[in-house]
């Protein structure tokens, strides 16, 4: 395949010079200069081109460089691509071989980043082929494999096959790709010890650049608030792996603002990665997230003007770095990478020890996908053993962040008052799954039942789960795009099935309608009622939908 298969020319290869993007991050590292990378959500190919060029040519114009640029692909994407057409549409883009692919790569002289949804999934090997034929030198995202499922796609062996095949046309390269891995969203993002994050770090170096030969780039950085557990990770992860990594992500879970306000969250996390990167420099770019996130997908204006705030910041950062007690953060650092090593050395002995040939990537990657971050982390963690379960060495900031969201909220509230205990079925629609831990922990602490359907379920494994396990009610978190098809599948189902329960869903309710001309999803907060659905926009809204339905009058 490699044969036919070779990385092409680009924009941005061309005009800069260089054979890959790792070789522009390595320029960059050798001159201390801070990249910046900018994401563009739009759904429309012309308009995220449009987007691109202006976004990195105003930039530029001002005096910051723009060197990286993400597009939002569609989930559908993740499906060999003779299913695509018949699979149901999230609010990404849908590109199709290498001449779709260089329409983004060609939009300006910056390092196109393909993420989500090109390898991890069934369709890995054809956007791979296709990506890097269009130039692109950077691919992921190899930590969607570990956590992943599309609708209606249980083929977890053909999914391990394309991304291993895949993994091998990389490094089969004269050119140096990066396989990007998003920690965030892989079991990385889910585990409860930090030192456990980094464990798979040294897991998936060893699976990619190991056994297979490929070099392996990381990005993390959506649920660090912290700038200390922040700046510490990104200290130790520089210990263990020496290859540029692709982008620090902007902590968006932390723009519970206006937009005035979000700009102090945007100070913050930034502010922590440059002084990070000014001290161990690795290769990432900066993440710029802008201020407009949390309420609708941000215009080029504001990505524009993201952008010039982080190449501001980065000229003040300096002026920082003697009053950083950088001591606590390699201590931090210290504590990080000592656990990592033992769980990654667990990890791997346990597997052997259990009849798995740790030196197969795919035989490897298979057990850990079907062992589940739960498991993994109770069967090799580094910390403690309790009742509970094992005592994190570093507690990581989402779940604790979550706990004391949802201890604070059930403080001030009082207790359901039922004839009979009642459960709550939960599922997700998509991945994302740190919106159905804030909802367990909420509703455990009120005394409710927790059925768990998992995550990426679909409707009627979801609608049969609830009614096999004797639940009250279902409960959906969703986040990409599909809320009202989603809920609506639900309804059929439980029409089906002959299953009568209230159904509550809350997350990011909306999609993007089949006759838009914009591409943009809207609001379906409306369209969710009228199914006969409870939308919860937070847990006060599904407190009262729980005691409209089950408190006695």
């Amino acid at each position: 395949m490699a044969r036919d298969w070779r990385v092409g020319s680009c924009l941005f290869l061309s005009e800069k010079g260089v054979p890959s993007e790792a070789a522009w991050k390595r320029k960059a590292m050798a001159e201390k200069r801070i990249m910046q990378h900018a994401h563009i959500g739009f759904r429309d190919v012309n308009r995220t081109i449009e987007a691109i060029r202006e976004v990195h040519g105003t930039c530029a114009r001002s005096g910051a460089t723009v060197d990286r640029f993400g597009i939002t692909l569609d989930w559908s994407m993740g499906y060999p691509e003779a299913m695509r057409a018949k699979a149901s549409r999230g609010t990404g883009i849908v590109l199709s071989g290498p001449e779709d692919f260089a329409r983004i790569t060609n939009a300006a002289p910056a390092a196109a980043h393909f993420g989500d949804f090109m390898l991890g999934l069934p369709g890995a090997v054809e956007n791979t082929r296709a990506a890097i034929a269009a130039g692109a030198t950077a691919v992921g995202n190899l930590g969607q494999y570990f956590t992943f499922r599309l609708p209606y796609w249980d083929d977890d062996v053909a999914t391990t096959e394309a991304t291993v095949t895949a993994l091998g046309l990389i490094a089969a390269q004269d050119a140096e790709i990066l396989v990007h891995s998003n920690l965030d969203d892989g079991f990385a993002g889910l585990f409860i010890d930090m030192a456990c994050a980094l464990g798979m770090v040294l897991i998936e170096k060893h699976i990619v650049e190991g056994l297979i030969g490929a070099k392996l780039a990381h990005c993390y950085g959506h649920h660090f608030s912290d700038p200390l557990s922040r700046t510490a990770f990104h200290a130790a992860l520089v210990r263990v792996n020496d290859t540029p990594g692709t982008m620090i992500f902007g902590n968006t879970v932390a723009y519970q603002s206006s937009p005035a306000g979000n700009y102090a969250s945007l100070a913050s996390y930034l502010l922590a990665d440059i002084l990070a990167l000014g001290r161990w420099p690795a290769g990432h770019a900066i993440n710029p997230v802008p201020v407009t996130e949390n309420q609708r997908i941000p215009d080029v204006d504001e990505i524009i003007d993201a952008q010039t705030f982080a190449h501001r910041l980065t000229l003040h950062a300096p002026y920082y770095d003697p009053v950083y007690d950088w001591s606590k953060v390699e201590a931090m650092a210290d504590v990080l990478v000592q656990g990592g090593e033992r769980f990654a050395v667990a990890v791997l002995a346990g597997l052997a020890e259990r009849g798995v040939d740790t030196k197969d990537p795919a035989a490897l990657m298979l057990a850990i996908r079907r062992l589940g971050p739960k498991r993994m982390e109770m069967m090799f963690g580094p910390g403690a053993e309790t009742a509970r379960g094992r005592r994190p060495l570093i507690h990581a900031e989402w779940a604790r962040e979550l706990n004391d969201k949802a201890e604070a909220w059930v403080a001030g509230q009082r207790p359901i008052d039922t004839t009979r205990p009642i459960s709550v079925c939960i599922g997700t629609t998509d991945v994302h799954e740190h919106g159905k831990y804030l909802v367990e922990q909420a509703l455990e602490g009120l005394g409710i039942g927790i059925v768990d359907a998992g995550v990426a379920v679909d409707p009627e494994v979801l609608v049969a789960r609830a009614t096999q396990a004797g639940a009250d009610a279902i409960a959906i978190s969703t986040y990409n795009g599909v809320a009202y098809s989603y809920a609506k599948a639900v309804k059929a189902a439980m029409e089906k099935q002959s299953v009568r329960l209230p159904v509550l869903i809350g997350g990011r309710l909306n999609e993007v309608p089949k006759d838009s001309n914009s591409g943009l999803p809207v609001d379906v907060t409306r369209e969710i009622f009228e199914l006969g659905c409870s939308p919860c926009t937070d847990l006060d809204q599904m407190l009262g939908a729980l005691r409209k339905t089950f408190q006695p009058v």
